[in-house]
């Protein structure tokens, strides 16, 4: 059976991050960021060109997926929700059901995910899988795909 893995930035040095990655015997890294920052100076080794480097050094094809990133107006609609519960966007731990909702009609419904080989890796920034839009890509590979799916976490 064919695997994909999910993986965030949070909670990962750079070093763990590659670590883990080859230990879960990734080949290619597909990032599904809009944008592909992170502020703050303990994550600047993921910014895209700081990333793109380390992976090709240790071995790993990169592809930055944008199709696959949640548009500006849902990750607003995310932000709403995550401020009407109260909830911080590093200490969520589940998608609004209408972002869910939304991604899978406005994003997944139309994304090309045939191109996704096994030994791929879904990246985004969210520590936990359940709080990410790569939770929902990595669902939809495993029902219509036949993909296993193994989310990726820091330790």
């Amino acid at each position: 059976m064919p695997g994909v893995a999910t993986i965030g930035v949070y909670g990962w040095t750079a070093e763990t991050f590659l670590a883990a990655l080859r230990g879960a015997g990734i080949e290619q890294v597909l990032d599904v960021r809009q944008r592909r920052g992170v502020r703050g100076s303990e994550y600047a080794w993921a910014n895209a060109k700081r990333l793109e480097a380390a992976l090709a050094g240790a071995g790993f094809a990169y592809e930055h997926r944008v199709e696959l990133a949640p548009t500006t107006e849902l990750r607003q609609a995310q932000y709403r929700e995550d401020d009407r519960t109260g909830v911080g966007k590093r200490s969520r731990t589940a998608l609004a059901h209408e972002y869910r909702r939304r991604y899978t009609s406005e994003i997944l419904e139309r994304a090309d995910l045939g191109s996704i080989a096994d030994g791929s890796a879904l990246l985004c920034v969210e520590r936990d899988p359940e709080a990410c839009h790569r939770s929902l890509i990595a669902e939809r590979l495993a029902s219509r795909h036949g993909f296993d799916v193994r989310h990726l976490r820091p330790g």
